[in-house]
């Protein structure tokens, strides 16, 4: 191979991650000038403040404040500053410049995607995002190339660290949701603003990219079925040890087939129960992992860490390594496609099954008319367990495990049961998923 220019590489953003793609890209120089062809020299750092207190100790003279003026002069960007403004203006002119772009914004690429990806089609460059969903984990990449000719079913994955470890803590140790949020608050795992965690919205976004790129097809965030963890108890986490379950939250996409017989696609977030022998239920900690189901591969689990700096800047490299042997070998850049189109379906489409806990009058009948409304909704109990000791006085505790059934005739047997006089309270709904 004849010898190739050095490739500028400009990187926006310092922080944990930027520091660590900072430093491999100049600890590792040879190595990857080797698996590339050329030399990745990164021509600089764009950063609000050059003196501020960085995680790595790097050249003083790489770092400037001209974001604008570095992103002209480079052969590939990679956006790490995060948020919408003013990453998406400097991605689009690095783009509209012929730059090939790698960035871990799960924010932006959820809510642009598709407007970053023309761009960057309309001019043949490539616009990676690999780190944006499972930070170490490889999903995307398997996605959309060595899954590339399968036909996907169902992408189900813990993809938010900080609710696993908060969820973790309250099955295996016990813990208050209060103090395992704490626990997970001073290890650095929640976002400054922890709604987007524990509500679920980290979660959603990535969700929209995972269905984007599995499906062929756009997904918006508002599109997404979201439900946090706030509303989970101790009670709840209990109830589903005692049962061989164990609540995680878990986004889904999945193809669905409505009750008109339309196919699409259906994206949703939610806690979750899971049998204890399901992959899913032994990922500890603040670890992420995602479980593919296709029709000829099977089922494939990508595990690993879902966050930190130096996991990230894997994925970061990864993709920079990527974009960099295309300049070697020509060619436009691998856009994926949005061919599909299919329909967002909403939540009351997807077929799934119900623990569904009850406080009921402590009374004869009171099961046969629970039967009764399960069963003027289309709806069949796989499982009944009573507990006297567990209600107040004159009521009893009442477990219901739901066979499959259509989610919206689900959610209108709960509001039935809600609203008939044996019923003193709905104390707890939750799904079940990756039943066999």
């Amino acid at each position: 191979m004849n010898e190739y220019r050095d490739l500028r590489v400009a990187l926006l953003g310092c922080g944990s991650v930027g520091a660590q793609v900072a430093r491999l890209l100049l600890e590792h120089g040879d190595e990857l000038t080797a698996r590339v062809g050329a030399r990745l020299t990164l021509a600089g750092i764009a950063v609000r403040d050059v003196n501020s207190k960085r995680d790595v100790d790097l050249p003083i003279e790489l770092f400037t404040t001209d974001a604008e003026r570095l992103v002209q002069g480079a052969d590939i960007v990679v956006e790490l500053m995060g948020g919408i403004e003013p990453a998406k203006s400097l991605i689009t002119l690095a783009l509209q410049g012929g730059a090939d772009v790698v960035t871990a914004n799960k924010a932006l690429i959820a809510a642009h995607g598709k407007e970053l990806s023309a761009t960057a089609e309309q001019v043949g460059a490539q616009l990676l995002f690999e780190a944006s969903v499972a930070a170490a984990i490889p999903i995307l990449r398997p996605l959309s190339e060595s899954l590339v000719g399968d036909h996907i079913t169902r992408v189900m994955g813990i993809v938010n660290g900080s609710t696993n470890y908060i969820l973790d803590r309250m099955d295996r140790f016990g813990d208050s949701a209060e103090d395992a949020a704490k626990v997970a608050s001073d290890l650095g795992f929640l976002e400054a603003d922890p709604t987007l965690d524990v509500e679920g919205f980290d979660a959603a976004q990535k969700a929209t990219i995972l269905a984007r790129i599995a499906f062929h097809t756009e997904v918006p965030e508002a599109a997404v079925h979201r439900e946090g963890i706030t509303k989970i108890t101790a009670e709840q986490i209990e109830a589903a040890k005692h049962a061989g379950l164990v609540i995680k939250l878990l986004a889904i996409a999945e193809r669905v087939t409505g009750s008109d017989d339309t196919e699409g696609v259906s994206v949703r977030v939610y806690p979750a129960l899971l049998r204890r022998d399901h992959p899913l239920a032994t990922v500890y900690e603040g670890k992420n992992a995602v479980f593919v189901e296709a029709e000829a591969a099977g089922e494939l689990m990508f595990y690993g860490a879902g966050a930190g700096g130096a996991e990230t800047a894997s994925a970061v490299l990864g993709d920079l390594v990527s974009a960099a042997r295309r300049h070697i070998v020509g060619g436009p850049g691998i856009i994926g496609s949005l061919h599909a189109d299919l329909p967002v379906l909403p939540v009351g489409e997807i077929i799934t099954s119900y623990q569904i806990m009850l406080e009921v009058r402590d009374e004869p009948g009171v099961l046969a008319k629970v039967a009764t409304i399960l069963a003027e909704h289309g709806v069949s109990a796989a499982s009944v367990e009573q507990n006297t000791s567990k209600g107040a006085a004159g009521h009893a505790a009442l477990i219901i495990g739901t066979h499959a059934a259509r989610e919206a005739d689900l959610a209108s047997t709960v509001a039935a049961l809600a609203n008939d006089s044996a019923v003193t309270e709905v104390l707890s709904v939750l799904r079940m998923e990756g039943a066999a």
